[in-house]
């Protein structure tokens, strides 16, 4: 009875592993991550947020290129919530991508989907942010510190003597420490000398608009109005600056800075109440990602120039050119590149 009991049992066993190779479906390794047998390289892209209008540009840039080049793109974006964004990235990592492209929301916490990627023999390409304290394996942005100088001397060009405001991004951003060291380059002479004085700093949180206009608001109150220049880190921190200057009738009057070309900036460029902003290609940074991406996913050597430490180690970098947007040359630079129309710009 024993031995017929067995027997079955042996039987049952074989009918089910004969059932779950002929279901088609794909099997999992050890780790629960998804094993594929087409030979399509599938990439996973964690976004920190698809709340502005320049990350919805990057990933559809992105996804169209990677496409082109044979690839799968799997898209998650967390708007901010950095548990939400292990969790997607989790999930991609799961779905069995050969390769994670991340554009973290903290620069510090985001270190945890390296090594949950790393794990699971997954590589990872830092987007545009650099992820701190961690083993990332390539660091594609623009030259974050050039973009903080361009900001900083276009705004002194204006105004080369008087009390400035710096209304910075998230503190939780990499790039917003960047973009302040660059800043400071050219103003800390200019400090020291007695020509400017920085009379308010400010990070802003989430780089939310409502949070710069808060910012913007307690810099005029604190100094009676008497503010000459703004270095505002990004577009919306300009327009959140710019609302306060407006509501004290200063708008136009004191110079502005911002980044990211955003078409609101640009608008405010035309109008004249924002002086600049820092043009940085998002057709260029997002098909060369998707470019390294495949390259990761196939094993195959990526020539880097540069090396930026991450608070860990030196991360294999490539760092491309932004361009400096002011109301002289907006046809030649984001309508030629048809970043935007013509015809939007001057839309009301």
């Amino acid at each position: 009875m024993f031995k017929k009991i067995q027997a079955l049992c042996l039987l049952s066993a074989f009918a089910l592993s004969v059932t779950a190779c002929s279901t088609g479906a794909p099997a999992a390794d050890q780790g629960g991550k998804l094993k594929k047998d087409d030979g399509k390289t599938v990439i996973g892209f964690s976004l920190d947020t698809l709340e502005e209008e320049r990350w919805k540009k990057d990933r559809d840039i992105f996804v169209s290129k990677a496409k082109g080049l044979g690839a799968e793109v799997k898209v998650q974006a967390a708007n901010g919530d950095d548990a939400k964004q292990i969790s997607q990235a989790e999930n991609l990592i799961s779905q069995g991508v050969d390769v994670l492209v991340v554009v973290p929301h903290n620069a510090e916490v985001a270190a945890a989907i390296v090594e949950k990627a790393h794990k699971e023999g997954v590589k990872v390409l830092s987007y545009d942010r650099l992820i701190k304290n961690s083993d990332v394996d390539l660091y594609l942005s623009f030259d974050n510190e050039r973009v903080g100088e361009m900001q900083a001397k276009a705004i002194v060009e204006k105004t080369p003597k008087g009390n400035y405001a710096l209304i910075e991004g998230a503190d939780t951003d990499n790039n917003a420490h960047l973009f302040k060291k660059g800043q400071m380059k050219v103003l800390k002479p200019l400090v020291d000398k007695g020509d400017i004085k920085i009379v308010y700093d400010q990070w802003t949180k989430e780089w939310d608009p409502a949070n710069a206009l808060s910012n913007m608001e307690n810099a005029l109150t604190a100094n009676q109005n008497k503010i000459d220049a703004v270095v505002a880190a990004n577009d919306g921190t300009a327009g959140g600056a710019i609302q306060a200057l407006s509501a004290q009738k200063l708008a136009g009057k004191v110079p502005v800075s911002g980044q990211d070309a955003e078409l609101a900036g640009i608008k405010r460029i035309v109008e004249g109440t924002q002086t600049m902003t820092v043009y940085k290609p998002i057709k260029l940074i997002a098909e060369k990602a998707a470019e390294l991406a495949v390259s990761l996913a196939k094993g195959e050597k990526i020539a880097t120039d540069k090396t930026v430490n991450n608070g860990k180690k030196e991360i294999p970098s490539i760092l491309l050119d932004p361009i400096v947007v002011t109301k002289e040359n907006i046809d030649a630079t984001v309508v030629a590149d048809g970043f935007h129309k013509k015809e939007d710009i001057s839309k009301k």
